[in-house]
């Protein structure tokens, strides 16, 4: 047996290798193709924003994956509640947030996005029913029977008092049928809170830590009359926070999402340990007096500063659950455009929880 016979079976071998070997380049050079690279986002300017901003956690985190701008576009005073899902649609954001209330009835909109964020549980202080302080007639929930409610229907500012009202006996109207208490849907927060300090209304929800009433808060002009019950649907449920995308934008560029995820936990992790000096960088960026912003972020009703539900399962499950609730309480939105089980599970993209493939728990 000649030299060049015996070394057949080794040339064989290290050509079927060199083959294998090029195919897995070619395998590995595809799924980085596939994978994009965002230039640049469009994001809410919000006091945890401005903070990953100032402090370089954007740039930090974003520039690991290419996206080596972040715009922070901020909202408009008179903005309506809900218009970050219509700036979601036509691309002016690229992630929006919302409670997971209002995110879930957008979806039985039509929205074709998912949710890449939950926070934990609620609690009672985040959505409290409010009257004006010169209003002398209105002091409880008891009080508000035959009265005037008005608010953002498609948040958390008709979910909480739903369930407040309702466990006093008084319901909200609905479109279907005649409440205990007149309903009117008013989407400016603005608008309802004048309402109530006019005596338009009697009324309203909001969340004290919103840019909009905090002034009127801490001014002494508004006073707590009722809170959701402390384990009821709204605290274990529908008051969580959510931060959705649309489908199509988190499938092109996950790991921006990722990036996303990563900044607001270390924003958060850095402004609750420095409270003070990052009171005045949102003061000075949301253009608020500085005790307005330390009250955003050390109120118990806050909500940009939360930590996250890692388990998709959960968030799913506080979905479906309050989704029977409020249907069986007359919601007409879900009830008409109900989401099945498969569709929920669907909306909670669990790439990005616990055990996902771009997922910042441990």
């Amino acid at each position: 047996m000649t030299i060049a016979t015996k070394n057949q079976p080794t040339r064989s071998r290290l050509r079927a290798l060199s083959a294998a070997a090029l195919a897995l380049g070619l395998l590995a050079q595809s799924g980085t193709a596939s994978a994009e690279v965002l230039p640049a986002i469009n994001l809410q300017l919000t006091p945890w924003t401005v903070i990953a901003r100032e402090k370089g956690i954007f740039k930090e985190e974003f520039s690991k994956v290419g996206t080596h701008e972040v715009n922070l576009i901020a909202s408009g005073g008179a903005e309506l509640v809900g218009a970050e899902t219509g700036a979601l649609s036509k691309g002016a954001i690229s992630i929006a947030q919302r409670m997971i209330y209002p995110a879930t009835v957008h979806r039985a909109n039509g929205l074709d996005g998912v949710i890449i964020w939950a926070s934990e549980t609620s609690n009672r202080y985040r959505a409290p029913i409010l009257a004006a302080v010169s209003n002398k007639s209105v002091n409880t929930l008891a009080d508000l029977d035959g009265k005037k409610f008005g608010s953002s229907r498609i948040s958390c500012y008709w979910s909480a008092p739903t369930e407040a009202l309702n466990s006093v006996g008084l319901p909200l109207d609905t479109r279907q049928t005649k409440g205990r208490v007149r309903y009117e849907s008013i989407d400016n927060p603005t608008v309802a809170i004048a309402g109530v300090l006019s005596g338009a209304l009697d009324a309203t929800t909001t969340h004290l830590a919103a840019g909009n009433a905090t002034g009127a808060w801490l001014s002494g002009k508004l006073k707590v009359i009722g809170h959701v019950p402390d384990d009821g649907v709204y605290v274990n449920h529908a008051g969580r926070v959510t931060y959705f995308a649309k489908r199509e934008f988190v499938n092109k560029y996950p790991e921006a999402v990722k990036a996303f995820l990563a900044s607001r936990e270390r924003a958060m992790a850095w402004t609750l340990d420095n409270v003070d000096e990052a009171a005045k960088i949102v003061a000075r960026e949301t253009r608020v007096p500085v005790e307005v912003a330390k009250f955003q972020i050390t109120h118990l009703g806050q909500w940009e500063f939360m930590a996250g539900e890692p388990n998709a399962q959960r968030a799913r499950n506080s979905i479906k659950t309050f989704i029977d609730w409020y249907v069986k309480q007359g919601d007409d939105i879900l009830s008409e455009r109900r989401l099945t089980d498969a569709q929920v599970d669907a909306f909670v993209d669990s790439r990005f929880f616990a055990g996902g493939t771009h997922s910042i728990y441990r």
